[in-house]
């Protein structure tokens, strides 16, 4: 039986329940974004909901109003989300009757679904089912169909077409015509996208049990590709998309279109003429089709001349496709075959993602004729108007709805939590649709008078406008940069109210799209709002930034319920009639009740207190820390705000101090009981400075200080004394009074930190009976900014150093900030602190990492204003000739103008409205790469306060050992540009490296709110805390059970169903049952490259799970591909110098071992020593076991001397390290004797071939090749996985119960469940904490508890 080490963060035992997460962040991966470290106390109850919860102490109040539910209430909660199902037979025209198995809930829609992606039945769409005669309503439940039952007979009939049928019949075929080409994933359309699994795997995963066992005999072809080999300098772009086989699609037709004799003329309706199509066939044979009512049939018009009279043969059929087989043997052919390739696929290849993913590099595609495309670009198809009865969606009425809809118990919420996910992908996928129709001048403004950057536009129920300053609005908090930066942060705010999810307060659907150098913000629309001036619809808040402020009584109370989770403090300011008026949000936050009667809440871009380290106020004075580091410095704009998860852990740390303080006062006390508690009150304020921060300097939180552990303890000794007491003791209760005065709680009986969001804003007063509350929150706001420069960011800089994260690039490095709530304005900061740190080798990677995000950041803020000046025309030439400027080592590339191609007879008149910013402008051809780079330079300075010491790319590359691939796709990520897939000579200095062909495409960048499902995640959560006390199963079964709900939630795809099936592989792995985790973590490789992207890092690591389990299911030469792929995409992403490197090069050394490929085995595992020891110090035990792989290799080879080498460095790490007695150092102590007999014996026979010459008798020598079953033990030792000995009866037991409980899951009845409020943001994707983190494969772990 087997446990991992390190899979989760350590489930914190429960007396040290408060401590912070280090930092409230919680370990990393650099997968997606973080969990924060779960603290499971008794059972479920996420760290982040505690937090916000508090314990159950009363001296804490910043918790929600609602009761966390009982504790054990998941544990034994059981879900029916499946009742039982059966199987129906189905009767359809033309093929053999066959069975099917559904479930009572699913709707009769759901069949006519599986019908239509049959291989058999692919072709039908508008048929009906029957049962007995009678005919099945689509929308129906099968429940509620009186007569069905297991065996039941629906008959599948064929119904008349009307023309919405046809036309979904004609589009339903091109779909199945062009269901295995990628072309649509690659232009980021119908949210498909690529995955590349399948061409590494062969597809031989799922068969994995049947095929011999007896690989190891096989000859395995195992050299990699030269450029994969550790040291290569040569870094590919083309095998990053390799070939698919299966897209050289089989030609089943040359054309499908509609005909030009569209729409029938009206006699020809009289006879039931819906639409005429127009086909080639592969024989290019010309054929007319008419779609009648009753199917189609050939006619016999031509290309000129209209006859819809039937031509022969004369064959009606009531599909296209029985039609089209008819007419040519090749398509009958190849559109068998091609079905047969399609159903054979892995489901998760075809299935839509939630929300688009676009690839940054394409190949050469044809650019085939399309009719349904076509139709799609030029009708003003809104978002699927043909399948919505009413035309346009209402995008604000369906949005709202569903957050409406009943939370009472498990099935409701789920119901409402999938209704939200499923109108918001919908929602998303339609604006970004919009923007850029919008951008690209397709929709006509409402206000088509005013100049292009002031105009606004309605699309499909959706209100666009673009990120510059209108009317002046942003004149007083930094103009155009304010109003680019204010729709995230509005943005931020709509997120973090949507999760408090407060009944009765509504919010706008809101995206935010950057677009060819423009920000679009779509939003919908307030029933009413457009007939109404703003003036007289806003009765809560301020629409010029607190001059005139009103109030509302049921908004105060609406907001009073968000303000305890967000921290949110109650003020009064006074508006221009110098009256006082009390809000509970900042003052710009306006409040508007609809036509609908709902209260909406929007502009909600101050929702958290401002960050005073990048906003001067003259006359205030900030705290040493932040003088010291150079703040508070001029920014860009004043709407610099900190993070949520910032003033998250801000509160948690204050907590705590609060509670240390108490108790050193509580103890003085019964120190000397004769002696008045008042010592330490004036000094309090004083003490609590020191306090708080000589701890915490170098360490950066109190989990390392070795008083935490006893000062929690006191904690909860207080905590009870305080609850005993009921404040009735004077004495404790001024103990709690002086120790909220210290650490500026709003309260003086409980602790309750929160903030005022507008204070230091410009323009807002406050009323004079507040000033002392004015100067206490600017002191908890200064406090605040201290905290984040004196412990977030060094906490940030240990973490990584201890290779608790391992950001991989960009966007894993940004995701790691943010979880400590520390953003991306202070990346200089963190990399001044990362340079001057001890440990500044170790960090090289973040280093790297963090000037290459630093390095593309500004060039992307320079990027945006040069592509405002370029028009359509010229937009493929400046694209490539600004990547020539930031990439290409050719000095001086010249711009292609677009007036190059064509040459126009007279200059026409330029039409006066344009789309925004397209000025008869081609000020970007002059830019040159001094020029670009001396800007970047100066933006890094400016922006991040971060001096970079170079004037060319090469420079760069040379100075901070940048890959210039990396480069190209960092900026390619953060832009949206996608090039050709080709090799790039970025270093010729002969010709330019881009050339227009190139730049295949722009993509919109789109940003907007993730809904959660909340249920679903705290199962995985309590699942995952099960797994870290070592009970397997019931572990498995909650993450099960979470998948399920996730399922319910997101669909099949998503990131978070990724993380709980990497989660299920790992744990089915543990438990023997090495075939469902092969399937599982298929799944979730194939997720992973779906919706994260085919190169993300946590696609990486996903491949090197996949692996693991294919090795240990023999499979190795799949396992083998595998691994290169990672190292491949690992070298591309960030290059070889990685701490993770070092595991993936130590597991390819190993399986290559294992097939007896020594000197191959040997280049990876010296180059994953070299790495360990760069990253984890000589003396790591991670060293010493790389030492013992690479012994164990020289060994096979028989080369004695360098493995005795090896082994004794590692035998002394482990002596220093653990001591003599500790059972590794024996270990290696008894393999160092072992290697030392074979070296004597070896040596005995040299000696005896000399001595004897050709008659020696030579002993026959053992040479073993190494046992698969020890690759793998080595294997799992180096990922992590730890096996604790079990039995066979114990794992037959294991199994037993577990599919025990299963059979109990689906009888008993659903209990409800107590409402749980949902906590700020958790995330679990990248979750499940990996092992690969750090493999502590050398260390001994506890052994945990398991439950037989």
């Amino acid at each position: 039986m087997v446990i991992k080490t390190d899979e989760l963060p350590a489930a914190a035992p429960a007396d040290s329940a408060r401590e912070p997460s280090s930092q409230a962040g919680g370990k990393g991966r650099p997968g997606s974004a973080e969990l924060p470290t779960v603290m499971l106390l008794n059972g479920d109850c996420p760290e982040r909901l505690k937090k916000e919860e508090g314990p159950t102490e009363p001296p804490r109040e910043n918790g929600l109003d609602e009761a966390e539910p009982g504790e054990e209430t998941t544990g034994q909660e059981v879900i029916v989300i499946q009742d039982t199902g059966f199987s129906v037979k189905i009767l359809a025209p033309g093929i053999e009757p066959f069975s099917l198995q559904v479930s009572p809930q699913e709707m009769v829609q759901e069949i006519h679904q599986v019908l239509m992606d049959r291989e058999d039945t692919c072709h039908r769409t508008c048929f009906s089912l029957h049962l007995d005669g009678n005919m099945l309503d689509h929308f129906s439940e099968l429940r509620s169909v009186e007569g069905l039952q297991e065996g039941s007979v629906l008959r599948v009939v064929e119904e008349p077409y009307t023309v919405r049928e046809a036309r979904i019949h004609v589009r339903h075929v091109r779909d199945l015509l062009k269901s295995l080409d990628p072309s649509d994933a690659f232009n980021g359309v119908d949210c498909n996208s690529l995955s590349f699994l399948s061409v590494f795997t062969d597809g031989d995963l799922g068969d994995s049990g049947k095929r011999k066992k007896g690989l190891e005999m096989d000859p395995i072809d195992c050299t990699p590709p030269e450029y994969i080999l550790p040291g290569s300098r040569e870094r590919p772009l083309c095998p990053l998309q390799p070939q698919n086989r299966d897209w050289k699609p089989l030609q089943c037709l040359k054309v499908l279109t509609m005909s030009g004799w569209n729409p029938p003329p009206g006699n020809r309706k009289m006879h039931g003429d819906l639409m005429y199509l127009f086909v080639i066939t592969a024989e290019d044979r010309q054929v007319s089709i008419t779609a009648s009512t009753r199917g189609f049939y050939l006619n016999q018009s031509t290309a000129y001349h209209f006859n819809p009279k039937p031509a022969s043969p004369r064959f009606l059929s009531h599909s296209l496709v029985e039609l089209l087989n008819q007419i040519s043997p090749t398509f009958k052919k190849n559109f068998a075959a091609l079905q047969k390739k399609r159903v054979q696929r892995h489901p998760f290849e075809r299935i839509a993602t939630p929300f688009q993913v676009y690839s940054w590099t394409a190949p050469q595609a044809e650019h085939a004729m399309d009719c349904v495309r076509a139709e799609d670009a030029y009708t003003s198809r809104l978002g699927y108007e043909e399948h919505i009865p009413g035309q346009t969606r209402d995008w604000n009425e369906e949005l709202q709805t569903t957050r409406e809809l009943p939370r009472k118990n498990l099935p409701e919420r789920l119901l409402r939590e999938r209704a939200i996910f499923k109108v918001h992908s919908d929602f998303t996928a339609a604006a970004t649709r919009g923007a850029m129709a919008v951008i690209d001048g397709n929709v006509m403004a409402i206000n088509p008078s005013e100049e292009t950057k002031m105009q606004m536009f309605i699309w499909n129920n959706i209100f666009f406008s673009l990120g510059f300053d209108v009317r002046d609005h942003y004149k007083d908090f930094g103009g155009d940069v304010a109003a680019y930066v204010a729709p995230a942060n509005d943005l931020n705010g709509v997120r973090t109210y949507n999760a408090v999810d407060v009944e009765g307060l509504y919010t706008l659907g809101t995206v935010v799209v950057d677009y060819r150098g423009y920000r679009v913000t779509a939003q919908s629309i307030i029933p009413g709002i457009l007939e109404r001036d703003q003036e007289q619809s806003v009765i809560y808040g301020s629409i010029d930034f607190g001059k005139t402020v009103v109030s509302h009584p049921r908004y105060l109370e609406l907001l009073e319920r968000t303000s305890r989770p967000l921290k949110i403090l109650r003020h009064w300011v006074l508006n221009d009639r110098d009256e006082e008026v009390e809000l509970c949000s900042s003052v710009e936050c306006k409040g508007i009740i609809g036509n609908d009667g709902r209260h909406y809440i929007l502009d909600l871009l101050r929702t958290f207190p401002p960050d005073l380290n990048f906003l001067p106020v003259p006359g205030e004075q900030l705290p040493e820390e932040c003088t010291r580091a150079g703040f508070p410095r001029n920014h860009r704009h004043k709407l610099c705000c900190l993070r949520q998860e910032l003033v998250d852990a801000f509160v948690e740390h204050r907590y705590l101090l609060f509670m240390k303080l108490a108790a050193l006062q509580l103890m003085q006390q019964k120190a000397s009981k004769v002696e008045t508690p008042t010592s330490l009150e004036n000094g309090s304020p004083l003490s609590l400075e020191s306090k708080s921060e000589d701890p915490l300097g170098p360490e950066a939180g109190s989990e390392e200080e070795g008083s935490s552990a006893s000062g929690l303890a006191k904690v909860k000794e207080l905590a009870e004394t305080i609850a005993s007491d009921d404040g009735t003791d004077p004495r404790s209760r001024e103990v709690i009074r002086n120790a909220c005065k210290a650490v500026g709680s709003i309260s003086s009986t409980a602790f309750d930190v929160r903030f005022n969001p507008d204070i230091f804003s410009p323009g807002v007063r406050f009323p004079e009976s507040c000033q002392e509350e004015v100067r206490d929150q600017k002191q908890l706001l200064k406090d605040a900014a201290a905290f984040l420069l004196s412990c977030q960011i060094p906490g940030l800089v240990k973490d990584c150093t201890d290779h608790v994260v391992l950001p991989m690039d960009g966007a894993t490095l940004s995701e790691v900030m943010r979880q400590r709530g520390i953003n991306m304005r202070y990346l200089g900061k963190v990399l001044d602190l990362v340079l001057r740190s001890p440990a500044r080798d170790q960090l090289d990677h973040i280093y790297k990492i963090g000037i290459g995000e630093l390095i593309t950041r500004s060039a992307k803020h320079i990027f945006k204003t040069y592509l405002q000046g370029v028009e359509l025309s010229g937009l493929s030439a400046a694209i490539s000739h600004f990547l020539n400027c930031f990439l290409s080592s050719y000095p001086n590339p010249v711009a292609h103008l677009p007036a190059d191609e064509l040459i126009s007879k007279k200059r026409n008149r330029r039409r006066r409205n344009r789309p925004p910013g397209a000025a008869d402008n081609t000020a970007w051809a002059v830019m040159t790469p001094q020029e670009l780079w001396k800007n970047i330079c100066q933006e890094a300075k400016n922006y991040f306060d971060f001096s970079l010491e170079c004037e060319s790319v090469d420079q760069a590359v040379e100075m901070y050992g940048l890959q210039k691939i990396t480069l190209l796709r960092e900026i390619s990520l953060k832009t949206g540009i996608q090039v050709l897939l080709k090799e790039y000579s970025f270093d010729s200095r002969h010709k330019p490296a881009f050339t227009e062909e190139d730049v295949l495409n722009i993509f919109p960048v789109v940003k907007h709110v993730n809904p959660k499902a909340s249920d679903a995640f705290h199962f995985f959560q309590s699942g995952q805390a099960k797994v870290q006390q070592g009970f397997l199963k019931e572990g498995c079964e909650l993450i099960n059970e979470a998948l399920n709900l996730f399922n319910n939630v997101y669909g099949a795809m998503h990131v978070e169903i990724c993380a709980c099936l990497r989660l299920l592989a790992r744990l089915h792995y543990i438990m023997g049952d090495y075939a469902e985790a092969l399937s599982n973590q298929q799944k979730a490789v194939l997720m992973s490259e779906r919706v994260m992207g085919i190169e993300h890092p946590n696609t990486i690591q996903e491949y090197m799970h996949l692996a693991l389990y294919c090795f240990a299911s023999s499979q190795l030469s799949t396992a083998l591909s595998l691994l290169y792929r990672a190292r491949y995409l690992m070298l591309l992403v960030f290059g070889e110098d990685h701490p993770e490197m070092a595991l993936l090069d130590n597991n390819i050394g190993l399986v290559l071992h294992g097939v007896m490929e020594y000197d191959l085995s040997l280049r990876f595992l010296e180059n994953a020593l070299a790495v360990s020891t760069k990253y984890h110090g000589p003396k790591s035990l991670k060293v010493a076991l790389s030492h013992h792989l690479v012994a164990r290799v020289y060994e096979s080879k028989a080369e004695f001397r360098s493995a005795l080498q090896h082994e004794k460095e590692g035998y002394t790490i482990y002596k220093t390290q653990l001591g003599e007695d500790h059972e590794k150092t024996k270990e290696s102590s008894e393999y160092l004797k072992c290697l030392t007999q074979q070296a004597v014996a070896l040596q005995r026979t040299m000696n005896e071939i000399y001595r004897n010459g050709p008659s020696a008798n030579i002993p026959p020598l053992k040479f073993t090749a190494p046992s698969m079953a020890s690759v793998l033990e080595q294997l799992n030792v180096i990922n992590g996985i730890l096996f604790i000995p079990l039995s066979q009866k114990d794992l037959e037991n294991l199994k037993a119960e577990v599919a025990r409980r299963h059979q109990l899951q689906e009888a008993s009845k659903n209990r409800d469940k107590a409402e749980e409020p949902m906590a700020t943001e958790p995330d679990p994707a990248g979750a499940s904490e990996d092992a690969a983190s750090q493999p502590q494969g050398a260390k001994d772990p506890p052994s945990p508890s398991l439950q037989g």
